[in-house]
């Protein structure tokens, strides 16, 4: 198994990334772990595991770097770190940096599974019934309601693989729980959704989201990174609230202390960090997206997600799904 880490892209690069890299390596001496960077961050590798590897490359994307500019930085961080996985040097390739750049070195180097009209970004949102599926998560801010059913689809092959869900409940996220409820894409997606023989369980209202009640919630990028941000910022400002409060005197400090296990516990679970990194579904290849200011535990975590998809045959099966039913139609 040998997994190309992007050491250049993220807020906390290259320290945060290396350090992920070198703690997944150390529990996994069977992993090969490749870290792209630049020839002045060769030194911090110093003492790393033997399974740890350094590939040099010229340059990074930065973080708001036109998208555009790739194609004029193929020695990038990316790039080479996703040409990896296309020569076969890589099962999988991860990054924390730009989106933008990661998705179209996907797209370019890797190419679309046959029968995608579009690639969708996916992550696993902490809930009441532990992580569920959700996608899309910025890729495609703007759908038809055949995408929805595509990424619905790759959510459930994703769910069943990765996640280790039989049959998964699928749901299409609107305004109300009403089959005709939604914009004209929505209701004409829940429609597609409704005949195409998944485990479709209609729609889901945003509310009922932290519930959990279903495995693959699927929606447009732009609703869906709405979701995403409002979800952190919401567990961040809670979390702030509770800190203030049991900060105000002595007996609320010492409340604080008796259930502060318990409040560790649930920041616990609602950690972005825990459930690692976003794949990038619909690529021929297994590209694994990370949150921007992604920590070394978010990074250990992405990596295990890479090898998990591989594992699983993620791309095979995505391509075999949608060959066949190329065929059937």
């Amino acid at each position: 198994m040998r997994i190309a880490l992007d050491i250049m892209g993220g807020d906390k690069a290259p320290k945060e990334i290396i350090e992920g890299g070198n703690a997944i390596a150390l529990k996994e001496p069977s992993w090969e772990i490749v870290m792209v960077g630049t020839p002045e961050t060769r030194p911090l590798l110093d003492g790393a595991p033997a399974n740890v590897k350094f590939i040099p490359c010229g340059c990074a994307m930065g973080m708001d770097e036109p998208v555009e500019a790739l194609l004029h930085k193929k020695d990038s961080s990316i790039w080479v770190a996703t040409k990896l996985v296309k020569d076969g040097e890589a099962g999988a390739v991860v990054s924390a940096g730009s989106t933008g750049a990661q998705m179209s070195a996907a797209i370019l180097l890797l190419g679309r599974v046959k029968g995608i009209a579009r690639p969708a970004i996916t992550v696993v949102l902490p809930t009441l019934q532990g992580g569920k599926v959700m996608l899309d998560m910025g890729a495609n801010p703007d759908v038809k309601p055949e995408m929805l059913l595509q990424f619905a689809q790759m959510g459930a092959i994703y769910a069943g693989i990765v996640r280790g869900v039989a049959n998964p409940r699928v749901v299409l996220l609107s305004n109300g729980t009403e089959e005709n409820k939604g914009n004209e894409i929505t209701v004409a997606a829940h429609k597609l959704l409704a005949a195409s023989g998944l485990n479709f369980a209609g729609n889901l209202e945003g509310r009922d989201i932290p519930k959990g009640d279903y495995d693959v919630l699927v929606c447009d990028g732009f609703s869906g990174n709405i979701v995403l941000k409002t979800m952190e910022g919401l567990n961040s400002a809670l979390f702030s609230l509770l800190k203030e409060e049991f900060s105000r005197n002595l007996l609320t400090k010492t409340g604080a202390a008796l259930v502060w296990k318990g409040l560790k516990n649930i920041k616990l679970r609602l950690d972005y960090a825990e459930h690692g990194g976003a794949p990038l579904l619909g690529v021929n290849g297994v590209s694994i997206i990370c949150h921007g200011s992604s920590p070394a535990r978010a990074i250990e975590n992405a990596v295990k997600v890479a090898v998990s998809c591989v594992r699983g045959d993620f791309v095979g099966k995505t391509a075999d799904f949608f060959n066949n039913k190329n065929a059937r139609e």
